[in-house]
């Protein structure tokens, strides 16, 4: 059964016009002018857009774009709000022009594979969010019977891991199983997302301290994913499941994903801002920063993907934002094994792709289209959310393609100061974020919390 998106019930909003000569339309980046009323784009272009009801922005050439839908983000609360939390998580996407972020099943206590737990998520969030949040719901072994009311409930879909996921309260799945989770997610139309690694692919190292990367890269070899996907493939099509591939890294399975799209299985694939933007081999020994799973490859997987974005192969982008507290990255020890796997770049991910794609001749509506309209597609939510466009929210996002900037992480507003970003160049400064018309973050400044619960109706 399809669903569509529930709208919010707002008091009235104040009414905005923003103007701009590169404004990221779905007939390509134009001068216009966009107005929004209570909440809504209402017209573009339109002959009443000066009332003098209406707080007008002058955009100039800078872009004006579709709010940023990042679709994989650990949020981390409850339970583990010392790694991450809703308010400085929401805030660091707000600075980075994210106006939706959907938060991920797992690295909460509990994890969100029950409605009861689904409900504490939303409690922990109500009134501290930026921007808007949507929940994934988790498949784990057991909680069948919990799939079709936490869609009753509002989860946007489902999250599964075919290997060890690194917290305890998230088990790996096997295939029988997770072949009967599918057959019910079929039926209601439902997304699964899969983290794609396949466990006996999977060789152990040592750890030891200042570990070189190339050991870490070599226990999660290309194969790992090769063979997860294969099996997603024939899982999807023997259930008639439509499954989303996260944060693919290996530009080897590139092949096999476009015969089974080829074929009619309901497949989409993502990759993250580190993949596009790092290689293994600049990586240096005892750098667990760059830590993640599957690893960062080398330059030509990195390259690949670049062009599996270009050919469609890959849907969209998204952060897969997942900090931790400096300890847990073993940053003084440099030891790859117990360090934790994760990368924070929510605030960084837009200018990250856009540093590197206009690097190789991509625009911004390239970017839109990987980090608004298809991730919000992605998540069900395309009729508010991923484009400038009459009757859709009014999230938007004003920033300037040229200005460079060097990543200090102390200025980031997720909780902790570690990136692999650090002291990188990257393009791309945002000035402003409008949620919904209203402005929730201005050149350093934040509004309010303003961010609503963003769910879709059964």
């Amino acid at each position: 059964m399809s669903r569509a998106p529930k709208k919010a019930s707002n008091v009235t909003e104040p009414r905005l016009v923003v103007r701009g000569r590169r404004v990221v339309l779905a007939d390509g980046i134009r001068p216009a002018t966009v107005r929004v009323d209570n909440g809504v784009i209402v017209s573009i272009d339109g002959h009443d857009a000066d009332s003098e009801d209406a707080s007008v922005v002058d955009a100039g050439n800078h872009f004006v774009m579709p709010g940023v839908v990042d679709t994989h983000v650990h949020v981390n609360e409850p339970g583990r709000t010392d790694w991450e939390g809703f308010e400085t998580a929401t805030r660091a996407a707000a600075a980075g022009g994210v106006t939706t972020i959907v938060d991920m099943p797992l690295n909460s206590i509990p994890a969100t594979t029950t409605v009861d737990a689904l409900h504490e998520k939303v409690t922990a969030a109500r009134g501290r969010c930026a921007v808007d949040v949507g929940f994934w719901g988790g498949v784990v072994p057991g909680n069948r019977a919990e799939l079709e009311p936490l869609l009753d409930a509002g989860a946007l879909g489902f999250k599964a891991f075919l290997v060890p996921s690194g917290v305890p309260e998230f088990e790996a799945i096997g295939d029988e199983e997770l072949s009967r989770a599918m057959e019910i997610l079929a039926r209601r139309d439902a997304v699964l997302l899969v983290h794609a690694e396949d466990e006996p692919s999977l060789d152990t190292i040592e750890g030891r301290s200042r570990q070189p990367y190339s050991d870490y890269l070599a226990s999660r070899p290309p194969k790992c994913e090769e063979r997860a996907i294969a099996r997603l493939i024939d899982l999807s099509r023997a259930t008639g499941c439509r499954v989303h591939v996260v944060h693919l890294a290996s530009a080897t399975a590139l092949d096999a994903i476009r015969a089974a799209r080829g074929c009619g299985t309901p497949l989409t694939v993502e990759t993250c801002p580190h993949y596009l933007t790092f290689a293994a081999e600049e990586i240096d020994d005892g750098d667990t920063t760059c830590k993640c799973a599957p690893p960062i490859r080398d330059t030509d997987h990195r390259d690949a993907l670049w062009a599996g974005l270009a050919d469609g192969t890959i849907d969209l982008v998204a952060s897969d934002h997942s900090p931790c507290p400096p300890d847990l990255k073993q940053i003084e020890s440099g030891n790859f094994v117990t360090a934790w796997g994760g990368i924070a770049s929510l605030q960084l991910s837009l200018a990250a792709v856009w540093t590197a794609g206009r690097s190789r001749g991509f625009d911004v509506d390239d970017i839109a289209r990987w980090m608004c309209g298809r991730s919000a597609r992605l998540a069900g939510v395309e009729s508010r959310k991923g484009a400038i466009a009459v009757g859709r929210d009014g999230d938007l996002v004003i920033w300037d393609p040229d200005q460079a900037f060097e990543v200090d992480a102390e200025k980031l507003h997720h909780r902790h100061a570690l990136t692999p970003y650090q002291g990188r160049t990257l393009y791309g400064v945002v000035e402003q974020t409008f949620l919904r018309g209203q402005s929730v973050y201005d050149r350093g400044a934040f509004a309010d919390p303003s961010g609503e619960w963003l769910k879709v109706e059964g």
